[in-house]
């Protein structure tokens, strides 16, 4: 395809006229009139304008044919984000495991021993986190804008799929607390019974919290527009989640220095487990505050 066909492409399909492209560029709506009919060529900078408004590239606009690129996904971006949400989710999903891991093994290889192994735990998932995050921020300075390529009956069936992976999460925790609750009508509140109905109360969650980040991180996936706002942000955006990552990263760094106080100095690290599910909820909290403003 030529620019011509590919720019009535573009405006047609972002239901624009010549006139409001005209506008949008500053220029006259016959310079558009004579592009899309071949007459007439834009200069550099409009072109560069072109590509940033409709997210495509210059080589496809100038050679290629945009209306096969936009049903491709030549940036490889589905398979990268639904790895990367795996990633994230089951880092997370692993803290919260670890706790299960300290519980059970509490009482049989001691106090320091089930602290360090869950302290190793937090770190490598820390680790996978941080660089899994550095990957993402890579791939989107790589493509800073990609296009729709998701067809309506793709984001159809994933909406009806998200249900079950909120449902199912939220459902998990429930079934945790009534499994909880039947544990000890049945077993006496105390050890080892205690642990280990704390263990596989843990564990439930950290199955329900995988699929709940995993499904919501697939949810932004399926928002291209989004993706492709949020590669563009505002300065106050910038600033805005500057603050947010800024604010977790005290708040986890402060929920580390209590687990260890209450460890080390109290020797309670059985219970100091529980302020990272706390630090994580604050920093939940932290974000929706400080963090950008929610894009629909």
């Amino acid at each position: 395809m030529s620019l011509a066909e590919n720019l009535q492409f573009l405006r047609a399909r972002e239901g624009v006229t010549q006139e409001q492209l005209a506008e949008r560029l500053n220029v006259s709506r016959q310079s558009v009139s004579k592009w899309e009919s071949g007459a007439s060529f834009p200069e550099m900078d409009t072109l560069i304008k072109l590509c940033d408004m409709f997210h495509t590239d210059l080589d496809t606009l100038l050679r290629g044919s945009v209306e096969k690129s936009l049903s491709e996904d030549t940036a490889g971006y589905d398979r990268f984000m639904t790895l990367y949400a795996r990633k994230i989710a089951g880092a997370v999903s692993t803290i919260v495991a670890g706790t299960a891991v300290m519980m059970l093994l509490y009482g049989r290889i001691g106090e320091m021993p089930s602290a360090a192994l869950f302290m190793l735990i937090v770190a490598i998932s820390a680790v996978v986190m941080v660089a899994s995050g550095m990957e993402e921020d890579n791939f989107r300075k790589q493509y800073p804008a990609v296009p729709d390529f998701y067809s309506e009956k793709e984001k159809v069936d994933f909406r009806r799929r998200y249900i079950w992976y909120i449902a199912g999460g939220v459902g998990g925790i429930l079934f945790g607390l009534v499994l909880l609750l039947l544990f000890f009508t049945v077993f006496p509140e105390r050890e080892p019974y205690e642990s280990l109905a704390g263990a596989l109360f843990m564990l439930i969650v950290a199955c329900s919290v995988y699929f709940i980040i995993y499904g919501g991180m697939l949810e932004d996936k399926y928002n291209i527009p989004k993706y492709n706002r949020q590669n563009n942000p505002s300065p106050e955006d910038k600033e805005r989640r500057r603050r947010a990552t800024t604010a977790c990263g005290v708040i986890m760094t402060l929920a580390t220095a209590i687990f260890l106080v209450f460890g080390l100095g109290w020797d309670n690290w059985n219970s100091a487990v529980i302020i990272y599910p706390v630090g994580g909820a604050l920093c939940g909290v932290a974000w929706l505050l400080l963090g950008p403003k929610l894009e629909l």
